[in-house]
């Protein structure tokens, strides 16, 4: 076992994380003193008495009689033993007592809540969100869609998690949507062969492309969990899972919208089964197993393409695209239309923004397979490069290409891939590097003359990016040895939070009826001057006499203190008017590696009225290189925030009620680790704060 999953272990069973760094030393390194194991873990020796007390008490550590005494880990084995006997006394304990327990609980008088409001609940561990999704199951009066993958299928059957479907009666419709490779062939049989369909209305389907599923369960079109890690790769099974659970009609409803367009664009699995055995996919279609091959007659199509060629490849497909732009000229001085959609990043905006001048380019999710359809007529599916590397002087992308030209299949596929074309973004020519770094006025010439960029900027926002030599490793160090600083007086004192943030300039379609906005958003820790919070703030395009800039239109949070402090940073302005206190179940921000996700099942009204944000969901997905950094941000408050984080370029997705939008990878960035520390205008000129 790894040291980072026996960690992870301990903490699952209750340790807090300090708890397991003092264990696993003494089950490594044997019989320590208290001193020993401070000095070894840099920890006060307060708290080391405190930690072995707490171990002693759960009988996970011995010590020696002797003065000073030494201590010793039970082995690691005794100890869950120990935990799982623990656990299994607790639950018959509660069993045997269970009807007194609800006697006494009946009497007691508890005020009533507004059960009919909303909710938004974050769950982590797999036997509780498995616990749920039985529940959901069971509570299943009309149809329970899922999008799952075979792995998680068939590991939740094992669990006895589908149980209850085989005990309803045949009129509820079950619907399972799952990616299907030729290695998940044999276990999806064996739990069809187990659970036989006929006795109930279930019905499985795949993607006609592969896609990078997002995993949810949606009951009744009432309540839905929503998967924040993908987890699609059957090798991190093991890991914890983190999911969301909601009852908001309006995030439910993105979500049935987000299922019923996959499934729509789906083939029956049994269909699929056939086709993986066999071989192909329609009585005209061919595997090209040899990649010289399949890159030749790929080649041949396109170069022979008489109207148009509709493109669907990956961000670094895309870089190859540019490099071959010589064939791109010839397509547009033929009169070839020629579009191509790939996931827009920073490395590849450039070649996006060139390409364009001869063709189309739009801008999707990461996760979906290669394809091309030339002229209607014929198409082509191979795996995408996904590295530089990987194109270097290899062909192997293009090992077992399929070439069909069977109308029916071709036509299905493009009607698909038109569909995701209407509903791909244009890469934006303003990122959000250029929107937030051109807040800082830059001096022109020798008169000391300042100006804004050409670009836009953010209104009372200026963001300075400062030389450093900070580390990852020093984030983390200053984060995981943090210690609350308290303020009494907010606007004159130094205050520090440390928290997760995102933030995407997100350019809604039409049909929205919203402007372009730039949303942030925080996960907040405990430990910060104001405690723990989930917040959000929304900043709308609008156009003034200096061009066109982004005011802020709304901020939401779940933390009085520090919404209360945000209105008296912002008295007698719009800021201040448009700051709203929200519940702890109205707004969930949580991050799980690189991921965070953001929700809110309350409207949020906007500047200018009547402008309302409804309820939705962001997920910041980061990618790419770490990126360690500090930040100087200069409010119109004059309050200076100095940050120091590790991050993080984004994908972003928008779940809106109406849409799911995702944004490029240059328009969203995701600050994983931010120590922020804040500092009011009569202490900028201080020397700590130059120092920084």
């Amino acid at each position: 076992m790894s040291q980072e999953k026996a960690f992870k272990t301990l903490e699952d069973l209750g340790f807090t994380q300090l708890d397991a760094r003092v264990y696993v030393l003494l089950a490594k390194k044997g019989p320590q003193k208290a001193g020993e194991i401070a000095k070894f873990l840099k920890l006060p020796k307060q708290t080391v008495y405190f930690i072995i007390k707490n171990l002693q008490k759960a009988g996970v550590i011995t010590s020696t009689v002797e003065r000073p005494a030494k201590f010793s880990a039970v082995a690691f084995e005794r100890v869950l033993d120990l935990f799982v006997k623990t656990k299994i006394e607790e639950a018959q304990n509660i069993q045997r007592n269970k009807n007194e327990i609800l006697l006494d609980w009946q009497s007691i008088t508890v005020e009533k809540n507004d059960e009919t409001s909303p909710k938004f609940t974050v769950i982590e561990g797999r036997n509780i969100i498995y616990s749920k999704i039985q529940q959901m199951i069971q509570q299943t009066q009309e149809h329970l869609s899922t999008i799952t993958t075979i792995p998680n299928l068939v590991r939740a059957n094992c669990f006895g998690l589908f149980d209850p479907i085989f005990e309803k009666k045949s009129t509820i419709k079950f619907r399972f949507l799952t990616e299907l490779e030729e290695q998940d062939i044999g276990a999806l049989k064996g739990l069809l062969k187990k659970n036989p369909k006929q006795k109930i209305n279930l019905e499985i389907k795949t993607p006609d492309l592969s896609l990078k599923l997002s995993r949810m369960v949606i009951r009744d079109d009432k309540e839905a969990i929503f998967f924040i890690n993908a987890n699609t790769d059957p090798s991190t099974l093991e890991k914890d899972e983190v999911c969301l659970w909601t009852d908001c009609r309006e995030l439910v409803q993105s979500f049935v919208s987000i299922f019923e367009d996959s499934w729509n664009n789906a083939t029956n699995v049994e269909t699929r089964i056939d086709e993986i055995e066999n071989g192909k996919t329609s009585p005209k279609t061919i595997v090209i197993k040899n990649p010289e091959t399949a890159y030749e007659k790929y080649a041949e199509f396109t170069r022979l393409a008489q109207r148009d060629i509709l493109i669907l490849t990956s961000s670094t497909g895309l870089v190859e695209y540019f490099k071959n732009r010589n064939q791109a000229k010839v397509w547009a001085q033929s009169g070839v239309s020629v579009r191509i959609m790939a996931p827009i990043v920073n490395e590849n905006l450039e070649a996006a923004q060139q390409l364009m001048k001869f063709c189309e380019v739009k801008h999707i999710p990461i996760g979906y397979v290669g394809a091309t359809i030339i002229d209607s007529k014929y198409l082509f599916q191979f795996k995408t490069p996904t590295s530089r590397r990987e194109l270097n002087g290899s062909l192997s992308y293009f090992e077992n290409s399929i070439f069909t030209d069977d109308s029916e299949f071709v036509k299905k596929t493009e009607n698909m891939l038109n569909d995701l074309w209407k509903n791909a973004s244009v890469p934006s020519i303003v990122p959000l590097k250029s929107i937030v770094t051109a807040s800082a006025p830059k001096v022109i010439g020798s008169s000391g003359k300042t100006r804004y960029s050409n670009y836009r900027k953010i209104i009372g926002w200026i963001e300075e990016t400062e030389q450093t030599n900070l580390t990852e490793k020093d984030v983390l160090d200053k984060i995981l040895n943090a210690e609350k600083i308290s303020i009494k007086d907010p606007l004159n004192e130094v205050s520090v939070g440390y928290f997760s943030s995102g933030m995407s300039v997100i350019h809604p379609p039409p049909y929205l009826n919203l402007p372009d906005m730039i949303v942030m958003a925080r996960h907040v820790d405990k430990q910060s001057s104001f405690g723990a919070e989930d917040m959000l703030a929304i900043f709308l395009e609008i156009k003034t006499p200096s061009g066109h800039e982004y005011v802020r239109a709304a901020t939401v949070g779940d933390n009085p203190v520090a919404v209360e402090f945000r209105k008296k940073l912002n008295a007698g302005t719009l800021a201040e008017q448009y700051c709203h206190l929200v519940g702890e179940n109205e707004i969930q921000a949580r991050l799980h590696g690189n991921t965070l996700f953001v929700g809110w099942t309350v409207p949020i009204p906007l500047y200018p009225p009547p402008l309302v944000l409804p309820p939705a969901c962001i997920m910041f997905e980061g990618y790419g290189k770490l990126n360690t950094g500090v930040v100087k941000t200069q409010t119109s408050s004059g309050h200076v925030h100095v940050s120091e984080f590790n991050g993080f370029d984004a994908f972003v997705t928008f779940f809106h009620p109406a849409s799911k939008y995702s944004g490029p990878g240059t328009d969203g960035f995701l600050r994983r680790d931010v120590i922020m520390t804040s500092y009011p205008p009569k202490l900028i000129g201080a020397t700590h704060l130059s120092q920084k």
